[in-house]
């Protein structure tokens, strides 16, 4: 065996090593939607690997990317609910659980329904790709929510034209609350703000306790009731 061979033959075993061992550290770091999520997000109906939940066809649709590493279906909760007041919810599933490896997800999503009024909604870090996305689309994206999120230099909003709503939780021990207030800068002044009394950041989706989050004072059943409340009572205003 040549020496080209060889090196071919070590560069192989580094790379199925590496991805063997990426895949653990995913599996054991993501967050599993609860039962309770998971029984819900059968309400709603899988297509191209998008759980969604249908509202009316003359309201926006949401289109939605998840926290880092939690599970599409851990927000099924909430998003049925919005769906229920007439308004439908997109869940992306993103590769890895990672909406930093497809922040265009919204594209095909739209593209595939044919969407014209869209809304995109982020949780964490699906906020911050949501936000680049809207940023590149404005002429496409009419709003964005964003839940215990913010933007970024490349997501920057201060010129957008659309609804902003940023909705955070009291107890929220994982959002960086430095970077949340210094953000604001990259929003426009039409950004409404919305605090959940006694909720956490893991209280956006229903996937159990997080590393680093503080104890919810409420039920996760109370903040998910308080998200698409709040959500929901945002999107009625824009139509009036």
């Amino acid at each position: 065996m040549n020496k080209w061979w060889k090196r071919f033959l070590i560069v192989l075993l580094v790379l199925v090593i590496g991805i063997l061992v990426g895949n653990g550290y995913i599996k054991k770091n993501t967050y599993r939607a609860t039962e309770s999520a998971l029984m819900t997000s059968q309400l709603g109906k899988v297509e191209n690997k998008i759980v969604v939940f249908e509202g009316k066809k003359e309201n926006p649709a949401l289109i939605f990317y998840p926290g880092a590493f939690v599970e599409r279906e851990s927000y099924s909760i909430w998003a049925e609910q919005i769906s229920e007041a007439g308004y439908s919810v997109y869940l992306v599933q993103m590769p890895f659980n990672l909406a930093v490896l497809n922040a265009d997800a919204a594209e095909q999503v739209i593209a595939d329904n044919q969407l014209e009024d869209v809304i995109l909604v982020g949780h964490s870090l699906g906020g911050v790709m949501a936000s680049r996305f809207t940023h590149n689309h404005e002429n496409v994206v009419k709003g964005i929510v964003y839940l215990a999120s913010y933007p970024d230099e490349k997501g920057s909003l201060l010129d957008f034209k659309g609804a902003v709503l940023s909705i955070t939780g009291e107890n929220d021990g994982v959002l960086n609350q430095e970077k949340y207030e210094e953000a604001k800068a990259y929003l426009p002044k039409q950004t409404s703000y919305r605090t959940i009394a006694g909720g956490n950041h893991a209280g956006f989706g229903s996937y159990g306790a997080q590393k680093g989050d503080k104890k919810a004072t409420i039920s996760n059943a109370d903040q998910q009731n308080k998200v698409s409340e709040l959500i929901i009572e945002w999107l009625n205003e824009q139509k009036e």
